[in-house]
Protein backbone atom coordinates (compact mmCIF):
# COMPACT_ATOMS: atom_id res chain seq x y z
CA UNK A 1 0.00 0.00 0.00
CA UNK A 2 1.39 3.41 -0.95
CA UNK A 3 1.86 6.33 1.41
CA UNK A 4 -0.92 8.12 -0.44
CA UNK A 5 -3.29 5.21 0.21
CA UNK A 6 -2.46 5.27 3.92
CA UNK A 7 -3.06 9.01 4.14
CA UNK A 8 -6.29 8.71 2.21
CA UNK A 9 -7.56 5.96 4.49
CA UNK A 10 -6.82 7.85 7.68
CA UNK A 11 -8.60 10.97 6.47
CA UNK A 12 -11.28 9.34 4.34
CA UNK A 13 -13.91 10.44 6.86
CA UNK A 14 -12.55 13.99 7.22
CA UNK A 15 -15.40 16.52 7.18
CA UNK A 16 -15.25 19.02 4.36
CA UNK A 17 -14.68 22.65 5.25
CA UNK A 18 -18.09 24.34 5.28
CA UNK A 19 -16.99 27.41 3.35
CA UNK A 20 -15.99 25.75 0.05
CA UNK A 21 -19.25 23.82 0.30
CA UNK A 22 -21.14 27.10 0.64
CA UNK A 23 -19.32 28.56 -2.36
CA UNK A 24 -20.31 25.52 -4.42
CA UNK A 25 -23.91 25.81 -3.23
CA UNK A 26 -24.29 29.38 -4.48
CA UNK A 27 -22.01 29.07 -7.50
CA UNK A 28 -23.61 30.63 -10.56
CA UNK A 29 -26.06 32.68 -8.49
CA UNK A 30 -25.71 36.45 -8.59
CA UNK A 31 -26.44 38.24 -5.32
CA UNK A 32 -29.83 39.91 -5.47
CA UNK A 33 -28.57 42.97 -3.61
CA UNK A 34 -25.16 44.35 -2.59
CA UNK A 35 -23.55 41.46 -0.68
CA UNK A 36 -23.42 41.27 3.10
CA UNK A 37 -21.38 38.35 4.47
CA UNK A 38 -22.89 36.73 7.56
CA UNK A 39 -21.42 33.26 7.03
CA UNK A 40 -17.96 33.68 8.55
CA UNK A 41 -17.47 34.17 12.29
CA UNK A 42 -14.73 36.75 11.79
CA UNK A 43 -15.15 39.70 14.18
CA UNK A 44 -15.24 43.03 12.37
CA UNK A 45 -15.40 45.34 15.38
CA UNK A 46 -12.57 47.83 15.95
CA UNK A 47 -9.71 46.40 17.98
CA UNK A 48 -8.07 48.45 20.76
CA UNK A 49 -5.44 50.96 19.68
CA UNK A 50 -3.00 49.86 22.37
CA UNK A 51 -2.50 46.57 20.52
CA UNK A 52 -0.81 48.24 17.55
CA UNK A 53 1.13 50.54 19.85
CA UNK A 54 2.41 47.63 21.94
CA UNK A 55 3.45 45.62 18.89
CA UNK A 56 5.31 48.64 17.51
CA UNK A 57 7.07 49.21 20.84
CA UNK A 58 8.27 45.59 20.86
CA UNK A 59 8.89 45.26 17.11
CA UNK A 60 12.63 44.62 17.51
CA UNK A 61 11.72 41.38 19.34
CA UNK A 62 10.58 39.87 16.05
CA UNK A 63 14.31 39.22 15.70
CA UNK A 64 14.25 36.66 18.53
CA UNK A 65 12.92 33.13 18.77
CA UNK A 66 10.07 33.18 21.32
CA UNK A 67 9.91 30.55 24.08
CA UNK A 68 7.11 28.02 23.68
CA UNK A 69 6.06 28.63 27.30
CA UNK A 70 5.64 32.35 26.68
CA UNK A 71 6.90 35.23 28.75
CA UNK A 72 6.42 35.71 32.50
CA UNK A 73 4.40 38.86 31.75
CA UNK A 74 2.05 36.97 29.44
CA UNK A 75 1.49 34.13 31.90
CA UNK A 76 0.97 36.58 34.76
CA UNK A 77 -1.59 38.56 32.75
CA UNK A 78 -3.51 35.39 31.88
CA UNK A 79 -3.40 34.15 35.49
CA UNK A 80 -4.71 37.50 36.71
CA UNK A 81 -7.51 37.43 34.14
CA UNK A 82 -8.49 33.90 35.15
CA UNK A 83 -8.57 35.15 38.72
CA UNK A 84 -10.90 38.02 37.89
CA UNK A 85 -13.10 36.10 35.48
CA UNK A 86 -13.56 32.77 37.26
CA UNK A 87 -12.94 33.51 40.90
CA UNK A 88 -9.43 32.08 40.93
CA UNK A 89 -8.41 34.92 43.20
CA UNK A 90 -5.39 35.59 45.43
CA UNK A 91 -6.35 32.79 47.81
CA UNK A 92 -6.24 30.36 44.87
CA UNK A 93 -3.55 31.68 42.52
CA UNK A 94 -1.18 32.53 45.35
CA UNK A 95 -0.41 30.58 48.51
CA UNK A 96 -2.43 27.50 47.53
CA UNK A 97 -1.33 27.65 43.88
CA UNK A 98 -3.56 24.93 42.35
CA UNK A 99 -2.88 26.68 39.03
CA UNK A 100 0.81 27.48 38.64
CA UNK A 101 1.23 30.08 35.84
CA UNK A 102 4.73 28.86 35.07
CA UNK A 103 3.65 25.25 34.49
CA UNK A 104 -0.07 25.31 33.75
CA UNK A 105 -0.55 28.20 31.31
CA UNK A 106 0.71 28.12 27.72
CA UNK A 107 0.35 30.69 24.94
CA UNK A 108 -0.94 29.25 21.67
CA UNK A 109 -0.72 30.42 18.08
CA UNK A 110 -4.47 30.76 17.77
CA UNK A 111 -6.60 28.23 19.61
CA UNK A 112 -7.32 26.17 16.48
CA UNK A 113 -3.76 24.84 16.37
CA UNK A 114 -3.82 24.01 20.06
CA UNK A 115 -7.23 22.34 19.85
CA UNK A 116 -5.82 20.24 17.02
CA UNK A 117 -2.52 19.40 18.70
CA UNK A 118 -4.03 18.47 22.05
CA UNK A 119 -5.45 15.27 20.55
CA UNK A 120 -1.97 13.90 19.85
CA UNK A 121 -1.00 14.11 23.51
CA UNK A 122 -4.34 12.90 24.85
CA UNK A 123 -4.82 9.86 22.62
CA UNK A 124 -3.16 6.52 23.50
CA UNK A 125 -2.58 3.80 20.93
CA UNK A 126 -5.49 1.86 22.43
CA UNK A 127 -7.91 2.24 25.32
CA UNK A 128 -9.88 -0.60 26.91
CA UNK A 129 -8.21 -2.77 24.28
CA UNK A 130 -9.88 -0.92 21.42
CA UNK A 131 -9.42 2.02 19.08
CA UNK A 132 -9.71 5.17 21.20
CA UNK A 133 -12.69 7.43 20.69
CA UNK A 134 -12.87 11.22 20.89
CA UNK A 135 -16.31 12.64 21.58
CA UNK A 136 -17.53 16.00 20.32
CA UNK A 137 -20.78 17.93 20.12
CA UNK A 138 -22.76 17.78 16.90
CA UNK A 139 -22.84 20.41 15.30
CA UNK A 140 -19.09 20.66 15.78
CA UNK A 141 -15.98 22.68 14.96
CA UNK A 142 -14.37 20.78 12.06
CA UNK A 143 -10.96 21.06 13.72
CA UNK A 144 -12.14 18.61 16.42
CA UNK A 145 -12.86 15.86 13.92
CA UNK A 146 -9.66 16.46 11.97
CA UNK A 147 -7.65 16.21 15.19
CA UNK A 148 -9.34 12.96 16.22
CA UNK A 149 -8.60 11.35 12.88
CA UNK A 150 -5.01 12.61 12.80
CA UNK A 151 -4.42 11.15 16.27
CA UNK A 152 -5.77 7.76 15.20
CA UNK A 153 -9.00 8.04 17.20
CA UNK A 154 -12.60 7.57 16.11
CA UNK A 155 -14.52 10.87 16.12
CA UNK A 156 -17.91 10.33 17.76
CA UNK A 157 -20.54 12.98 17.04
CA UNK A 158 -22.98 13.49 19.92
CA UNK A 159 -26.13 15.37 18.96
CA UNK A 160 -26.81 18.74 20.61
CA UNK A 161 -30.39 19.57 19.67
CA UNK A 162 -33.17 21.80 20.90
CA UNK A 163 -34.46 18.83 22.91
CA UNK A 164 -31.17 18.67 24.85
CA UNK A 165 -30.88 22.42 25.30
CA UNK A 166 -28.34 22.44 22.44
CA UNK A 167 -25.83 20.71 24.73
CA UNK A 168 -24.69 17.10 24.19
CA UNK A 169 -25.76 14.39 26.64
CA UNK A 170 -22.39 12.69 27.14
CA UNK A 171 -23.60 10.94 30.30
CA UNK A 172 -26.25 9.08 28.30
CA UNK A 173 -23.71 7.34 26.09
CA UNK A 174 -23.08 3.57 26.38
CA UNK A 175 -20.56 2.55 29.01
CA UNK A 176 -18.50 0.60 26.48
CA UNK A 177 -18.04 3.77 24.42
CA UNK A 178 -17.07 5.86 27.46
CA UNK A 179 -14.57 3.17 28.48
CA UNK A 180 -12.58 3.65 25.27
CA UNK A 181 -12.97 7.43 25.11
CA UNK A 182 -9.65 9.25 25.39
CA UNK A 183 -10.89 12.84 25.16
CA UNK A 184 -14.05 14.93 24.99
CA UNK A 185 -14.19 18.18 23.07
CA UNK A 186 -16.80 20.52 24.51
CA UNK A 187 -17.59 24.11 23.55
CA UNK A 188 -19.36 26.57 25.86
CA UNK A 189 -20.73 28.97 24.74
CA UNK A 190 -21.55 26.61 21.90
CA UNK A 191 -20.73 27.33 18.29
CA UNK A 192 -23.17 27.68 16.55
CA UNK A 193 -26.14 27.48 18.94
CA UNK A 194 -24.96 29.90 21.65
CA UNK A 195 -25.96 27.51 24.45
CA UNK A 196 -24.08 27.93 27.73
CA UNK A 197 -23.30 25.08 30.11
CA UNK A 198 -24.32 25.67 33.71
CA UNK A 199 -21.89 25.17 36.55
CA UNK A 200 -23.74 21.96 37.46
CA UNK A 201 -23.45 20.63 33.89
CA UNK A 202 -19.69 21.28 33.96
CA UNK A 203 -19.30 19.61 37.35
CA UNK A 204 -21.09 16.49 36.15
CA UNK A 205 -19.01 16.44 32.97
CA UNK A 206 -15.81 16.63 35.03
CA UNK A 207 -16.98 13.80 37.29
CA UNK A 208 -17.91 11.68 34.26
CA UNK A 209 -14.51 12.26 32.67
CA UNK A 210 -12.66 11.36 35.84
CA UNK A 211 -14.61 8.14 36.32
CA UNK A 212 -13.53 7.01 32.86
CA UNK A 213 -10.02 8.51 32.67
CA UNK A 214 -10.98 11.00 29.95
CA UNK A 215 -9.30 14.32 29.22
CA UNK A 216 -11.70 17.25 28.80
CA UNK A 217 -10.67 19.75 26.12
CA UNK A 218 -12.99 22.66 26.90
CA UNK A 219 -13.25 25.27 24.16
CA UNK A 220 -14.22 28.49 25.93
CA UNK A 221 -13.27 30.86 23.11
CA UNK A 222 -16.67 32.60 23.13
CA UNK A 223 -16.79 32.98 26.92
CA UNK A 224 -16.41 36.76 26.85
CA UNK A 225 -19.25 37.29 24.37
CA UNK A 226 -22.44 36.83 26.37
CA UNK A 227 -25.91 38.32 26.56
CA UNK A 228 -26.77 38.56 30.27
CA UNK A 229 -24.63 36.48 32.63
CA UNK A 230 -20.94 35.56 32.27
CA UNK A 231 -20.76 31.86 31.34
CA UNK A 232 -19.31 29.52 33.94
CA UNK A 233 -15.96 27.91 33.16
CA UNK A 234 -14.53 24.44 33.64
CA UNK A 235 -11.72 25.61 35.94
CA UNK A 236 -14.30 27.40 38.05
CA UNK A 237 -16.39 24.22 38.25
CA UNK A 238 -13.36 22.12 39.19
CA UNK A 239 -12.68 24.32 42.22
CA UNK A 240 -16.06 23.38 43.64
CA UNK A 241 -15.69 19.60 43.50
CA UNK A 242 -13.24 17.36 45.31
CA UNK A 243 -10.73 15.18 43.50
CA UNK A 244 -9.22 12.77 46.01
CA UNK A 245 -7.26 10.97 43.28
CA UNK A 246 -5.57 14.02 41.76
CA UNK A 247 -4.99 17.76 41.78
CA UNK A 248 -7.70 20.38 41.40
CA UNK A 249 -7.64 20.70 37.60
CA UNK A 250 -6.70 17.11 36.79
CA UNK A 251 -8.13 15.88 33.42
CA UNK A 252 -9.04 19.42 32.28
CA UNK A 253 -7.54 21.82 29.76
CA UNK A 254 -9.37 24.98 28.71
CA UNK A 255 -8.78 27.14 25.63
CA UNK A 256 -9.29 30.90 25.32
CA UNK A 257 -8.70 33.33 22.49
CA UNK A 258 -8.38 37.05 21.84
CA UNK A 259 -10.06 36.62 18.44
CA UNK A 260 -13.55 37.04 19.86
CA UNK A 261 -12.94 38.79 23.18
CA UNK A 262 -10.85 41.59 21.67
CA UNK A 263 -11.85 41.41 17.98
CA UNK A 264 -8.33 40.30 17.05
CA UNK A 265 -8.75 37.24 14.81
CA UNK A 266 -5.60 38.07 12.86
CA UNK A 267 -3.40 38.29 15.96
CA UNK A 268 -3.53 34.49 16.24
CA UNK A 269 -3.16 34.57 19.98
CA UNK A 270 -4.76 32.58 22.74
CA UNK A 271 -3.84 30.36 25.66
CA UNK A 272 -4.61 27.03 27.22
CA UNK A 273 -4.53 26.17 30.92
CA UNK A 274 -5.26 23.07 32.93
CA UNK A 275 -4.08 20.16 35.03
CA UNK A 276 -0.41 20.21 35.93
CA UNK A 277 0.60 16.76 34.67
CA UNK A 278 -1.11 17.13 31.34
CA UNK A 279 0.10 20.68 30.76
CA UNK A 280 3.70 19.59 31.34
CA UNK A 281 3.24 16.82 28.76
CA UNK A 282 1.57 19.24 26.36
CA UNK A 283 4.38 21.78 26.78
CA UNK A 284 6.96 19.09 26.04
CA UNK A 285 5.07 18.13 22.88
CA UNK A 286 4.72 21.75 21.84
CA UNK A 287 8.44 22.29 22.31
CA UNK A 288 9.11 20.02 19.34
CA UNK A 289 5.93 20.15 17.28
CA UNK A 290 4.02 23.41 17.65
CA UNK A 291 4.42 27.05 16.60
CA UNK A 292 5.45 29.71 19.08
CA UNK A 293 3.74 33.05 19.57
CA UNK A 294 6.09 35.93 18.58
CA UNK A 295 7.31 38.09 21.45
CA UNK A 296 5.65 41.34 20.24
CA UNK A 297 2.35 39.44 19.90
CA UNK A 298 2.71 38.11 23.44
CA UNK A 299 3.33 41.63 24.72
CA UNK A 300 0.20 42.91 22.98
CA UNK A 301 -1.74 39.87 24.22
CA UNK A 302 -0.69 40.48 27.82
CA UNK A 303 -1.97 44.04 27.47
CA UNK A 304 -5.28 42.81 26.03
CA UNK A 305 -5.87 40.25 28.81
CA UNK A 306 -5.11 42.99 31.35
CA UNK A 307 -7.64 45.51 30.00
CA UNK A 308 -11.38 45.03 30.46
CA UNK A 309 -12.98 48.18 29.02
CA UNK A 310 -12.53 47.24 25.37
CA UNK A 311 -13.93 43.75 26.01
CA UNK A 312 -17.03 45.19 27.69
CA UNK A 313 -17.56 47.63 24.80
CA UNK A 314 -17.17 44.78 22.32
CA UNK A 315 -19.72 42.70 24.22
CA UNK A 316 -22.19 45.61 24.24
CA UNK A 317 -21.97 45.95 20.45
CA UNK A 318 -22.98 42.31 20.06
CA UNK A 319 -25.79 42.76 22.56
CA UNK A 320 -27.22 45.64 20.52
CA UNK A 321 -27.16 43.46 17.40
CA UNK A 322 -28.98 40.66 19.20
CA UNK A 323 -31.56 43.28 20.20
CA UNK A 324 -31.92 44.11 16.49
CA UNK A 325 -32.42 40.47 15.62
CA UNK A 326 -35.08 40.08 18.27
CA UNK A 327 -36.89 43.14 17.00
CA UNK A 328 -36.68 42.27 13.30
CA UNK A 329 -37.11 38.49 13.40
CA UNK A 330 -39.35 38.26 16.46
CA UNK A 331 -40.45 34.70 17.10
CA UNK A 332 -39.85 33.51 13.53
CA UNK A 333 -37.52 30.64 12.66
CA UNK A 334 -37.36 29.46 16.27
CA UNK A 335 -35.47 32.63 17.18
CA UNK A 336 -34.04 32.83 20.69
CA UNK A 337 -31.47 35.12 22.25
CA UNK A 338 -28.19 33.18 22.37
CA UNK A 339 -26.83 33.15 25.91
CA UNK A 340 -23.29 33.39 24.52
CA UNK A 341 -21.40 33.90 21.29
CA UNK A 342 -22.45 36.00 18.31
CA UNK A 343 -24.34 33.54 16.11
CA UNK A 344 -28.02 33.12 15.41
CA UNK A 345 -29.10 29.50 14.90
CA UNK A 346 -32.32 29.74 12.93
CA UNK A 347 -34.65 26.89 12.05
CA UNK A 348 -35.66 27.61 8.45
CA UNK A 349 -36.74 24.08 7.49
CA UNK A 350 -34.04 23.52 4.87
CA UNK A 351 -30.77 25.35 5.54
CA UNK A 352 -29.31 24.85 2.07
CA UNK A 353 -32.40 26.10 0.27
CA UNK A 354 -32.61 29.13 2.59
CA UNK A 355 -28.95 29.97 2.01
CA UNK A 356 -29.46 29.92 -1.75
CA UNK A 357 -32.56 32.10 -1.56
CA UNK A 358 -30.97 34.61 0.79
CA UNK A 359 -28.02 35.01 -1.58
CA UNK A 360 -30.01 35.07 -4.82
CA UNK A 361 -32.78 37.36 -3.61
CA UNK A 362 -31.23 39.27 -0.72
CA UNK A 363 -27.45 39.26 -1.24
CA UNK A 364 -27.00 37.87 2.29
CA UNK A 365 -24.50 35.05 2.67
CA UNK A 366 -25.25 32.65 5.55
CA UNK A 367 -24.00 29.16 6.36
CA UNK A 368 -26.26 26.09 6.15
CA UNK A 369 -26.22 24.27 9.47
CA UNK A 370 -25.86 20.98 7.63
CA UNK A 371 -22.27 21.92 6.82
CA UNK A 372 -21.43 22.15 10.54
CA UNK A 373 -22.85 18.77 11.53
CA UNK A 374 -23.14 15.11 10.59
CA UNK A 375 -25.40 12.17 11.13
CA UNK A 376 -25.37 11.29 14.82
CA UNK A 377 -22.72 8.60 15.43
CA UNK A 378 -25.14 6.46 17.45
CA UNK A 379 -27.89 6.69 14.85
CA UNK A 380 -30.28 8.42 17.22
CA UNK A 381 -30.94 11.48 15.06
CA UNK A 382 -30.32 12.53 11.48
CA UNK A 383 -28.06 15.49 10.69
CA UNK A 384 -29.04 17.89 13.51
CA UNK A 385 -28.09 21.01 11.55
CA UNK A 386 -29.95 20.31 8.31
CA UNK A 387 -32.92 22.53 9.10
CA UNK A 388 -30.82 25.47 10.31
CA UNK A 389 -28.74 28.37 9.11
CA UNK A 390 -25.96 30.01 11.10
CA UNK A 391 -25.90 33.79 10.98
CA UNK A 392 -22.78 35.55 12.26
CA UNK A 393 -23.52 38.98 13.75
CA UNK A 394 -20.01 40.25 13.11
CA UNK A 395 -20.58 43.14 10.69
CA UNK A 396 -21.25 46.75 11.65
CA UNK A 397 -24.57 47.55 13.29
CA UNK A 398 -25.83 49.23 10.13
CA UNK A 399 -24.89 46.29 7.92
CA UNK A 400 -26.34 43.83 10.43
CA UNK A 401 -29.66 45.65 10.55
CA UNK A 402 -29.82 45.73 6.76
CA UNK A 403 -29.00 42.03 6.50
CA UNK A 404 -31.57 41.03 9.11
CA UNK A 405 -34.22 43.15 7.37
CA UNK A 406 -33.49 41.43 4.05
CA UNK A 407 -33.64 38.04 5.74
CA UNK A 408 -37.07 38.80 7.17
CA UNK A 409 -38.27 39.87 3.73
CA UNK A 410 -36.85 36.90 1.83
CA UNK A 411 -37.71 34.11 4.26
Amino acid sequence: MSANDLTHNRFADLPDSPFPRLNELIEGLSPGKPPIVMSLGEPQHPFPAFVSETIAAHAKEFGKYPPIAGTPDFRAAVAAWLGRRYGLGPDVIGPKRPLDPDLQILPVNGTREALFNVAFVATPLAKAGQRPAILMPNPFYQCYAAAALAAGAEPVYVAATRETGFLPDFAGLPEELLARTAMIYFCSPANPQGAVASLDYLKELIRLARRHGILLAIDECYAEIYDREPPSGALQAALEISNPDGEVFDNIVVFHSLSKRSSLPGLRSGFCAGGRDFMIRFRNFRNVGAPQVPLPIMAASAAAWSEETHAAENRERYRRKIDMAERILGNRFGFYRPAGGFFLWLDVGDGEQAARELWARGGVKVLPGKYLSREDSLGRVSNPGAAYIRVALVESEAATEEALTRMAEVL
